[in-house]
């Protein structure tokens, strides 16, 4: 379980990868390097789970899509609903990343549900194209209030609090998420 004042950790992590890690097969011989993976982080709004009464299954759902599609989960987080709090945390994740940060939770109607306002005070620009996409995936995404935006070199994505629905929204948008990635570190490797 992640811990509740929202640092990283609580589920078991896959190796991560370090940009200019150049270990040795022996002497001279350099070891060959692919590709870095994209990184990632999620961000859990729930009073339930801060409170420990209630199980984190839509932030580990959003940890295996990334997984799944090639993302190096870096950090998992855990904060209360609220604009103040969701706006810290974010901006604590975004801050000098070079990522996707997906959260989950605090998108609907309920009287706590404002993460997208949280989200919203934070970030540099919008991406509504993204924060549209999700919402096609399924008849009850006309009920999210997620957004999406760009924080510096971060990608900011709210899904809903359902393991299914954030698990859907995420893959919905997944696949550009690369590019839109090098778009931002300004080094584009493919044109529309």
């Amino acid at each position: 379980m992640p811990h509740p004042e929202g640092r990283g950790g609580g589920w078991p992590w896959m190796g991560s990868s370090t940009a200019g890690d150049t270990g040795t097969d022996g002497p001279g011989e350099a070891e060959p390097t692919g590709p870095v993976a994209p990184k990632a982080k999620v961000l859990t709004v729930s009073d339930g789970v801060v409170a420990g009464t209630r199980e984190d299954r839509s932030g580990q759902a959003l940890v295996a899509v990334l997984r799944s599609n090639g993302f190096d989960v870096v950090e998992t987080a855990v904060v209360a609903d609220g604009v103040v709090s969701v706006a810290g945390a974010l901006t604590r994740m975004a801050s000098g990343f070079a990522g996707v940060v997906v959260s989950t939770g605090g998108t609907g109607f309920a009287p706590r549900d404002h993460t997208p306002e949280g989200t919203r005070e934070i970030i540099d620009r919008e991406a509504p194209g993204l924060a549209e996409a999700m919402r096609l995936v399924n008849p009850l995404g006309r009920l999210s209030r997620g957004i999406a935006g760009i924080k510096g070199q971060a990608i900011i994505l709210n899904t809903p609090g359902s393991p299914k629905g954030a698990a859907e929204c995420l893959g919905a948008v997944i696949d550009v998420l690369p590019h839109a990635l090098e778009l931002l570190g300004d080094k584009p490797t493919a044109h529309f």
